[in-house]
């Protein structure tokens, strides 16, 4: 019974599109809304050569790395860290508690010196951009609770930080970007596309992409940029369709009314949603989670065939979900530009390149899905290609650091 209330027929995932795309425009004209689309204002320069130090903190763990650029050859990642720094590690946590904890881990880089000026830093948070490629930290998400953080600049007190805390350290600006246009900037280098896409889904959700900026009507008037980078927030996206279960998990979630998409098909969730539909078996431990949910799907015959069926509905109903979003955005840049034809998505996230052993694996199941409503509004004249680039939020951040 549970299993069938995820379930979505095709008029529904129809209508969902329809309505991201009347709210994307909506949140392209005006400010606050549910749909932020925020600008940012790094214009991606051809990196032929230089050197960034790159951070990446997307909710579960923090990443530090080194990344050259070079004239006959794709940048190299000269040497990185990493540690685990999401909720439960940052719970209690002040500012100078995160960057001291961020610092302990760039100190670990022995190739940092002080002829590296600029710090790329892929912040997977909802946060406003600045001119400057600096950006100002809206609110939380993904269970992250630091309280003297929102409203503030994200980049410059950290490079501060950096600057008085860590040897060596000799920074000069920093780049603040979303991680789905982290993940944009990777890919927008492959020329003959129309369209360049940014998509995680992971342990969050999110879209980002590329629009004329005369199309954006609440954008800087003081940008002069031909085109404009956007991170639509989209995982802040309320669709219609959700479920009891899905308001249970809302409810019981510390930012309760917020992100009910990414709360419905992201890797933080899913594993939520399936133990509030059966909260009385033996899955409500700490350590059940979404890559739990890919063994049951993957190794059904040691599984109970309710756990099955309810774990493979909700992946199903997942990939329908961001098919639906990747949808409804690409309808808003067609309205904007007729002849666009062809679509490059650069995506990232555990989730969406999981696999299938007995089924379509998740990343083929939302092309399958996204061309049927492609073809469906009459654009199957779009084509869509996914591109998987290694590190790409590492790789775009530096890319962003190295264009200011």
């Amino acid at each position: 019974m549970e299993n069938n209330l995820l379930s979505l027929s095709t008029e529904q995932r129809a209508a969902i599109a329809k309505d991201l795309e009347k709210k994307l425009n909506i949140g392209l004209a005006e400010e606050e809304q549910e749909i932020r689309c925020l600008p940012t204002y790094i214009d991606p320069k051809e990196i032929k050569s230089g050197k960034s130090l790159v951070l990446d903190w997307g909710g579960t763990n923090f990443r530090a790395a080194i990344i050259e650029f070079y004239e006959d050859k794709a940048p190299v990642i000269i040497e990185s860290v990493k540690a685990k720094l999401s909720a439960e590690e940052t719970k209690g946590f002040k500012q100078v508690d995160l960057f001291k904890a961020m610092a302990a881990e760039i100190k670990k880089l022995k190739k940092l010196d002080k002829n590296i000026k600029k710090i790329g830093y892929c912040f997977s948070y909802p946060a406003e951009s600045t001119l400057d490629g600096d950006a100002k930290l809206l609110h939380w998400t993904k269970g992250i609770e630091i309280d003297d953080m929102p409203g503030k600049m994200v980049g410059k007190p950290l490079l501060q930080y950096l600057n008085d805390n860590v040897e060596n350290a000799n920074f000069e600006k920093i780049a603040v970007i979303n991680d789905t246009v982290a993940c944009l900037f990777s890919g927008i280098s492959k020329p003959g596309y129309n369209a360049y896409l940014g998509l995680i889904v992971g342990t969050g959700t999110n879209m980002a992409t590329t629009m004329q900026a005369a199309k954006v009507k609440k954008m800087d008037k003081a940008y002069k940029g031909a085109s404009i980078l956007i991170n639509t927030e989209s995982g802040n996206f309320f669709p219609p369709f959700l479920t009891e279960i899905d308001d249970n998990v809302d409810a019981a979630s510390n930012n309760k009314g917020k992100q009910r998409f990414e709360k419905a098909i992201s890797g933080k969730y899913l594993s939520e949603i399936f133990k509030m539909m059966f909260p009385y078996d033996e899955f409500n431990t700490n350590d059940f989670h979404t890559g739990t949910l890919n063994d049951i799907v993957n190794y059904p015959d040691i599984y109970k065939e309710k756990y099955v069926d309810a774990a493979r509905s909700l992946f199903d109903r997942s990939e329908k979900l961001v098919a639906a979003s990747l949808a409804g955005l690409i309808f808003v840049l067609k309205s904007q530009t007729p002849d666009l034809k062809s679509v490059l998505l650069t995506a990232e996230g555990t989730l969406f390149w999981c696999k299938d052993r007995k089924g379509i694996d998740y990343n083929k199941a939302v092309l399958q899905e996204l061309n049927r409503l492609l073809v469906e509004k009459g654009y199957s004249d779009v084509t869509v290609d996914i591109c998987e680039v290694p590190d790409a939020n590492l790789i775009g951040s530096a890319i962003a650091a190295l264009s200011l």
